[in-house]
């Protein structure tokens, strides 16, 4: 009689000693993860503000290979342009196509665009660059526009992909609520499903604004970039915030190198900062509701 509860005790012990294992495996690895953003962060930051001011903000590069000074005012205006028009390009396709996959589709359509979003989000970016410059570069020459094609397609399967989640975690009574007042698809859809996976959709594209932010690779066959002064018309070559750092930290010369630390956290900064702002208008439009 003493041999069961004796067995099961030992059991018991045992699978708290795994318990506790892997929670401490799990802790140190979060703390891994987490030690590593912060070391990258922090040296950013570090190396950064020792050369980055006012004026970094506001001019352009020197026009002397070498020279001190300057900054980054053409980069940080062509990401925006760029990254804009990219987001105008992707983002309603995206979503329409996550909204079509979560509430529309079925059978073999459906699971062929599931099928090639994720074949998309896996293809590295200078592939996605490659393939605009031999449809668009060649024909047109290189331009803003030619890099928004590029990252408007590196955005579209992480918009299609974060959306799609979203809307298939909006429970499906809420679904079965609206059907039952006699709102039709359309409206259940417009009225019920997106706005109440609102914030997650919001924080999806954030994210896929904010790889778009930090692109080079695509860039570099497309956009090509342009150190000389500010271009705003994306019919052009346009210089971006990732460009001018990429070309500024391979220099030789120690100014561009500071300048290109610089741009690093100029960069940061801005996705930061994109990213809080999304939040704030996701949390405030779901306590609105």
């Amino acid at each position: 009689m003493t041999t069961v509860p004796a067995t099961v005790s030992r059991t018991l012990a045992a699978r708290r000693r795994r318990s506790r294992v892997v929670t401490a495996v799990l802790m140190l690895l979060m703390a891994l993860t987490i030690g590593v953003l912060a070391w990258v962060l922090i040296y950013v930051a570090a190396k950064g503000l020792q050369y980055i001011g006012p004026s970094f903000l506001v001019q352009n590069p020197p026009g002397i290979p070498g020279a001190g000074g300057g900054g980054f005012a053409n980069g940080i205006i062509g990401s925006f342009i760029v990254v804009g028009i990219a987001a105008l390009l992707a983002i309603p396709i995206g979503i329409l196509s996550a909204v079509y996959l979560s509430e529309y589709g079925r059978g073999r359509w459906s699971k062929a665009v599931d099928f090639f979003t994720d074949i998309l989000i896996g293809i590295p970016t200078i592939v996605t660059g490659a393939f605009v410059y031999s449809i668009w570069v060649i024909h047109f020459g290189f331009s803003g526009f030619a890099g928004s094609l590029a990252l408007a397609i590196v955005m579209l399967p992480l918009i299609i992909r974060t959306t799609t989640q979203m809307l298939k975690l909006v429970p499906a009574e809420m679904r079965e609520a609206s059907d039952a007042l006699g709102a039709s698809k359309r409206q259940t859809v417009t009225r019920v499903v997106l706005p109440t996976a609102l914030s997650g959709i919001i924080t999806g594209l954030m994210l896929a604004v904010a790889r778009a932010m930090g692109e080079t690779a695509p860039l570099l066959l497309t956009a090509l970039g342009n150190d000389l002064f500010t271009e705003t018309n994306p019919g052009k070559r346009m210089s971006t915030l990732s460009l001018q750092i990429f070309s500024n930290a391979i220099s030789g010369y120690r100014a561009n190198q500071e300048r290109a630390w610089a741009g690093a956290l100029t960069l940061v900064a801005i996705v930061l900062l994109l990213t809080t702002i999304a939040r704030f208008f996701a949390r405030r439009s779901k306590v609105s509701r």
